[in-house]
């Protein structure tokens, strides 16, 4: 297992999964790509954005979020939303943790922000939310600062 797992549900986006994937290139997280996704994986935008970075990505396709669970049952997942008040820095992360993130435009399911790993990162409040490749870096180097990964 990677020292850190990045989870993308459902994205939407296709250079915000690239950028992400260039993130965890260049970190040696997994990247989780689960249930359906908003775009082919050989989009011209999903490669620009993760550039020559592909080759390096741990990448993983998963169809649904229960396989992913049940397959890491032992393993924590932290599942980011705006729908929390629990900050991600109140947080001691540890290797091999999962960091789940939602589809651009509706964030992730009811039944994961609701859970006691639901985190949130703050922002001024009136604001929507952050761009999703931004807020995966704000997290995924928290937990490197922490991890001395």
């Amino acid at each position: 297992m990677a020292k850190l797992n990045i989870v993308l549900y459902e994205p939407e986006i296709p250079q915000n999964t690239g950028n992400i994937a260039r993130l965890c290139a260049c970190t040696g997280a997994s990247l989780y790509l689960v249930g359906k996704l908003g775009f082919s994986l050989s989009s011209k935008y999903t490669k620009r954005a993760g550039l020559d970075y592909w080759d390096s990505v741990d990448l993983h396709k998963i169809a649904t979020m229960e396989e992913l669970l049940e397959a890491h049952k032992d393993a924590k997942f932290y599942y980011l939303t705006t729908k929390t008040k629990r900050k991600y820095t109140d947080i001691k992360f540890q290797e091999g943790d999962f960091l789940v993130f939602g589809p651009e435009t509706r964030g992730l399911p009811e039944e994961y922000v609701t859970r006691d790993t639901a985190l949130t990162i703050p922002m001024k409040e009136g604001q929507r939310s952050l761009n999703l490749s931004n807020s995966v870096a704000i997290v995924a180097y928290e937990v490197i600062r922490q991890n001395g990964l």
